[in-house]
């Protein structure tokens, strides 16, 4: 009898309050009125991720809330991004390279992009050619993955995502000859950055996300 009133009651009043929200969007509401305090709330993201997070403050010293990436795929992806551009899309270097991911035209031709100006203005695309790109150094490093993951080479310890973001800088090709002339080959682009450098600055991430891939390309 008593929950049957409580429906009766509760009912009527929550539609209501509905209505009247709807109706006067702009009234103010105290939020400390209401409270989540005591109830059993479910949620669907893992506890560490939920806990790794950061924050810091901008030019104007408002403090700012960001997830942590950690060691994830995205993690590896803006960790480079940031390396390579800083994060922007729409710039390019002083060689010609292209968007957030600094991308070679030649590079792009083989994953399928034939216009370097609509890639660059395109943010969506950039990321596609990002994986596809990693997908397809994958597959042409997978056997140097098996064999060189977890040795040491010139001091550094050898991991996939090192070994991928490498191949990113210098392409597969050089990747192989670094890890098979156990470091003596160490090649070094324009602005100083080498293949020993990548390998240890980008090691540890999860890369497992992405698959090998020999044919991989970029499409939306």
């Amino acid at each position: 009898m008593f929950k049957n009133r409580v429906k009766t009651f509760v009912l009527p009043f929550s539609i209501c309050f509905v209505v009247a929200m709807a109706l006067y969007p702009d009234s103010k509401l105290d939020p400390e009125n209401y409270s989540t305090e005591g109830l059993e709330l479910d949620y669907n993201i893992k506890e560490d991720l939920a806990l790794n997070s950061q924050s810091y403050k901008n030019e104007n010293t408002t403090t700012i809330f960001t997830p942590y990436l950690g060691k994830s795929f995205e993690g590896f992806k803006e960790a480079l991004a940031f390396k390579e551009s800083r994060g922007n899309y729409f710039t390019v270097n002083t060689l010609g390279y292209l968007g957030k991911y600094q991308f070679g035209s030649e590079t792009l031709k083989l994953i399928g992009i034939y216009s370097p100006k609509s890639f660059l203005y395109n943010p969506e695309l950039q990321e596609k050619a990002f994986v596809a790109n990693t997908e397809r150094n994958k597959w042409i490093l997978r056997n140097d993955i098996k064999r060189f993951e977890g040795k040491s080479i010139a001091g550094v310890r050898i991991t996939e995502s090192g070994i991928l973001a490498a191949a990113h800088l210098a392409g597969p090709g050089s990747v192989k000859k670094f890890l098979r002339s156990s470091g003596n080959y160490n090649f070094s682009d324009a602005y100083g950055s080498t293949v020993r450098y990548y390998m240890k600055k980008f090691s540890g991430y999860d890369t497992s996300f992405v698959k090998p891939n020999k044919k991989a390309k970029a499409r939306i």
